[in-house]
């Protein structure tokens, strides 16, 4: 396995303790980011819909982590890290100029995303 690769994704078992079911508020509103000046390039981020959830409910509603965690339905520390996991994603796609993609995007599913707009077939 590659440095900075993860034992996590389809098909590859996590470690550890199973992941807790979270309470997310908002999941269909998802969308994708990508900078127009990097278009074709590759690389990206994906923000998980707890990690999206979490940046929303502190650094928008202001709420404290303990807060943020109880309408999670996770603990205090599970919150941290993944606030701060998911602030270390956005700043590498800011600092990098990489894509952010939101997993669980419907409208990128239905192929309606209006940043990823389906390629019309050649004729």
């Amino acid at each position: 396995m590659a440095a900075g690769e993860t034992n996590e994704g389809p098909g590859c078992p996590r470690r550890g303790r199973p992941r807790v079911r979270r309470i997310i508020a908002g999941l269909s509103e998802s969308r994708c980011y990508k900078p127009c000046c990097c278009e074709g390039e590759g690389g990206g981020i994906l923000l998980q819909p707890d990690e999206i959830e979490l940046i929303r409910l502190i650094d928008l509603e202001g709420l404290e982590q303990e807060e943020a965690a109880e309408r999670l339905g996770v603990s205090r520390k599970t919150a941290w890290r993944d606030l701060h996991e998911a602030r270390r994603k956005i700043a590498d796609a800011l600092v990098n100029g990489k894509g952010i993609e939101m997993a669980g995007c419907t409208r990128a599913a239905e192929g309606r995303c209006p940043k990823c707009p389906r390629k019309e077939p050649a004729e």
